[in-house]
């Protein structure tokens, strides 16, 4: 049986655009200490990092992301040699699928009482409600993919997402690599520590239609990733914000550069030596916002905790070491770790 909701935020916005309404429903209205418009910061952008994973200078380059991951916990890689042209295909496939007439949707909703967030669906949280549809499911490594949750229409978009998965995966073993080295350890020690060749590569496709009041809702509301890493994509709609020294301050687009959070995984295995960036997404009153995460998660029964080695009388445990089913479902409910 599938996930019960009373409606998706993308019929919600069809309704409003057809009637030609300035108004959203009241549960989609966020706290005003949260509303875009009062707190989305006004002064020069400062210049978030952008690195260049082409530069041939190892010691430059892991310098790059070293310093992105202590001082924002977030950067945008370019010449990353992930081909634009998959990257398109990436795009269109996930916007064919969102604009199937919605009963086709519905097949890949998320069923009622899973426990995994595989499949189609609408966030349902506390409080506002987030101006977002989804659809999530893992695309790497191949043993734990369930095709049930991957469209069938568009009919390419298997093949699609089982390369971006190899190359996505390339990439992620990159920065892991260039964060282990950063802490003077082996190249490999960070990705053991997050999950090893079992790194679960979990796919969401965020889809936030046009809003008439964007200066009130939000597409996400301000968290950080349970990941170790994620590597996003997104289409040329502004609406990723970060928070940076105390002010939320808008990511600029960059043409097919690849967007990289680090998650709460990569700051507890540093020890807090890299930082979770805490995000959110607003939306625009015109235009369809896109957006393709990919959540770089260790599985369920895996030991997560603060490297060893890194670990002495003057730098002792910030966190606990724990399942990361347990940490998850401690962040989920809002239970102190």
């Amino acid at each position: 049986m599938a996930e019960v909701v009373k409606e998706r935020v993308q019929s919600i916005a069809h309704s409003i655009n057809a009637e030609m309404k300035d108004t959203i429903p009241d549960e989609f209205i966020m706290p005003v200490e949260d509303q875009p418009i009062l707190t989305t910061f006004k002064g020069p952008i400062p210049e978030i990092p952008t690195v260049d994973l082409s530069e041939p200078d190892q010691e430059k380059r892991v310098g790059s992301i070293v310093q992105a991951a202590k001082e924002w916990g977030f950067f945008q890689v370019v010449n990353h040699k992930m081909p634009v042209e998959l990257i398109r295909k990436l795009k269109n496939v996930g916007e064919e699928f969102f604009e199937l007439p919605q009963e086709e949707k519905e097949v890949y909703a998320r069923p009622l009482g899973a426990t995994s967030i595989e499949g189609y669906g609408s966030k349902i949280s506390k409080g506002a409600k987030s101006w977002v549809d989804h659809l999530f499911h893992r695309i790497w490594p191949p043993s734990t993919i369930n095709y049930q949750f991957w469209p069938k229409n568009p009919p390419s978009y298997r093949e699609v997402n089982e390369e971006y998965g190899k190359y996505v995966k390339e990439v992620g073993d990159e920065i892991l690599k260039s964060l282990s080295l950063g802490l003077e350890l082996e190249e490999s020690r960070m990705k053991e520590a997050v999950g090893g060749e079992e790194i679960e590569y979990m796919m969401k496709i965020n889809y936030y239609p046009p809003c008439p009041r964007p200066d009130l809702a939000l597409g996400v509301q301000p968290h950080t990733d349970l990941s170790s890493l994620t590597i996003l994509v997104p289409n040329d709609v502004p609406g990723l914000q970060v928070f940076h020294h105390n002010h939320w301050i808008d990511v600029q687009y960059i043409p097919n550069a690849l967007v990289i959070h680090i998650g709460d995984q990569a700051q507890i295995a540093s020890n807090g030596l890299y930082k979770s960036v805490l995000h959110r997404t607003t939306v625009n009153k015109s235009k369809v916002r896109m957006s393709w995460p990919v959540f770089l998660e260790p599985p369920a029964e895996f030991v997560v905790g603060p490297i060893p080695e890194l670990l002495t009388q003057d730098n002792p445990p910030k966190f606990k070491t724990k399942l990361f089913k347990d940490y998850a479902y401690c962040k989920l409910n809002k239970i102190p770790q």
